[in-house]
């Protein structure tokens, strides 16, 4: 049996594919731009508390969420196991409203203090005492979500930090 063309050609273009094909998916498994995880968000939390409520219900919660890299990212939503509900609030003037969610500016940092931009923690499932940790986590647009043990102060707590 005489061998084909093809099968004699097939043994010498095998090797040069396979180095082809290995060299393109390498070269995918790269992120096209190295300084993308340097310019990335890099969110931090600090200055978390939360007042003791003075409602069975309803709790307001306050901390600073600091960005140390070189892109914008988003707060959309927090979760608890303490509330059934966990809202996002802007203030203007003497009013709040629930909104979907606040910007974390690159290279600075989103404050919510009381008096400003906060946390409802609404529908609780027990009233949180002072010297208790509630637990939180803050899920964002861009950056991994952050878990954060959050203080619980007397009702009238004010932080020294001017936050």
């Amino acid at each position: 049996m005489r061998p084909r063309p093809t099968d004699a050609v097939r043994p010498r273009l095998v090797g040069p594919v396979l180095v082809t094909t290995a060299a393109l998916v390498l070269a995918g498994c790269g992120s096209g731009d190295p300084s993308s995880a340097a310019s990335a968000a890099k969110l931090s939390v600090k200055s978390a508390y939360m007042p003791q409520p003075v409602t069975d219900s309803l709790a307001a919660g306050f901390l600073v969420i600091q960005n140390d890299g070189g892109k914008a990212d988003e707060l959309t939503s927090v979760t608890s196991d303490i509330a059934q509900d966990v809202t996002v609030h802007e203030t203007d003037g003497q009013s709040m409203q629930e909104i979907k969610g606040l910007k974390v500016p690159a290279d600075g940092e989103l404050v919510l203090k009381s008096g400003g931009n906060h946390l409802m923690f609404e529908n609780l499932k027990r009233k949180p005492k002072e010297g208790e940790t509630v637990s939180l986590r803050l899920h964002f647009t861009k950056s991994k979500a952050i878990t954060v043990e959050m203080p619980v102060k007397s009702a009238t707590y004010q932080p020294t930090s001017g936050r």
